[in-house]
């Protein structure tokens, strides 16, 4: 069983997506503007960007996506 991490919007999305390798592919899968994340230039900016800074990109509040990010770890976890 993975380590559930507490995400908060200052999070960082390196942590997130270390903790959740399989994330990335489930963010494109629900919605496309999640797809510039597997770019180079995307990895680059991962590493000092907060899940905060995702939402503004994507066009989602941070509670909005905190509240996404727990949904599809709860879905993969079931």
């Amino acid at each position: 069983m993975v380590q559930k991490i507490t995400v908060t919007p200052e999070t960082k999305l390196s942590d997130v997506l270390a903790a959740y390798p399989w994330l990335p592919e489930a963010l494109i899968a629900m919605d496309q503007r999640f797809k510039k994340i597997n770019s180079p230039v995307m990895r680059a900016l991962i590493k000092r960007s907060t899940v905060a800074d995702a939402g503004k990109f994507a066009g989602y509040s941070p509670e909005r996506l905190i509240d996404e990010l727990n949904r599809l770890v709860e879905a993969r976890e079931a």
